[in-house]
């Protein structure tokens, strides 16, 4: 599966989490679309007194936004396989779909 082969919002959020990881050079970048198409874009957290995936950044963020519910989340990534903390926050909104990128946009996986 390929980024072209997606539709035109996911293949944004993978755009939109791929511009956040490299714009602040973290491990990871996400983004989120709501049931509002709305979307939020988040990289992961690594302080001493704070440690979040990209994922639950942009989930928080979402909610704190009025978010009730996600469509779709991306995660770039050199992984290849989202953590369990990623899938659970996911769900917590319902059952959008995680899309698995890597950096260069190359879709690696679906999940939920």
């Amino acid at each position: 599966m390929s980024e072209t082969s997606l539709g035109p919002e996911d293949s944004k959020i993978i755009t939109l989490a791929r511009a956040a990881r490299a714009r602040n050079g973290t491990a990871e970048g996400a983004a989120v679309r709501d049931e509002t198409g709305r979307t939020y874009t988040a990289t992961d957290i690594d302080l001493p007194s704070l440690k979040l995936t990209a994922v639950q950044v942009a989930v928080a963020m979402a909610v704190s936004s009025g978010a009730v519910s996600l469509e779709a989340a991306a995660l770039v990534t050199e992984g290849d396989e989202p953590g369990g903390d990623d899938l659970a926050v996911i769900e917590d909104l319902g059952r959008a779909v995680l899309f698995l990128a890597a950096p260069d946009g190359t879709v690696k996986g679906r999940y939920i």
